[in-house]
């Protein structure tokens, strides 16, 4: 797991160069959006819980069919499962904001994502939506808290909407 520092610095050191103006742009650009990202971690931190909750609420209202016999949260082990997995995709995520870096989202969720569901028959359709409502939520909070940089912060919930959309054909 890198930060954005450390991956500029080792794509630097690899190829024996000084850092140059896109390089330290990018490290002026981590250390400017510092405080904003360290917000958006106190808030999702300090609300992980009602957060995971919201976003089941609300795919679970657009897809009941999940919780009838047959969907993919029948029973409560699936249902608790269902639920784990939000949670785990929004503390990948606040990982991902606090190093500046979207690369963690690769190694530790996306990388054979796709084949764990595909092999316990799990779609990846309603994992995209709670990944889209989580970041709904977000979106509402961090407008209520007056983040001005919200977009930046979104930038995970959006890399592993699009990585799994594109899985998902």
């Amino acid at each position: 797991m890198q930060d954005a520092i450390t991956s500029v610095l080792n794509q630097y050191d690899l190829t024996g160069k000084y850092l140059d103006n896109n390089a330290i742009q990018k490290i002026d650009t981590y250390f400017m959006t510092a405080l904003e990202r360290l917000e958006a971690v106190k808030i999702i931190n300090s609300q992980a819980s009602k957060i995971v909750k919201e976003a089941s609420l609300r795919l679970y209202n657009e897809q009941p069919e999940l919780l009838r016999p047959g969907g993919n949260s029948y029973t409560t082990r699936r249902y608790v499962a269902c639920l784990r997995d939000i949670e785990y995709y929004l503390r990948y995520a606040s990982y991902a904001l606090i190093a500046g870096n979207i690369n963690i989202l690769d190694e530790r969720v996306l990388d054979g994502l796709k084949e764990t569901y595909n092999s316990l028959n799990v779609p990846i359709s309603p994992t995209v939506r709670s990944i889209k409502i989580l970041s709904e939520i977000l979106t509402e909070e961090f407008i209520a808290q007056k983040l001005m940089n919200y977009q930046l912060i979104l930038e995970p919930f959006e890399y592993m909407i699009t990585n799994l959309s594109e899985q998902n054909t």
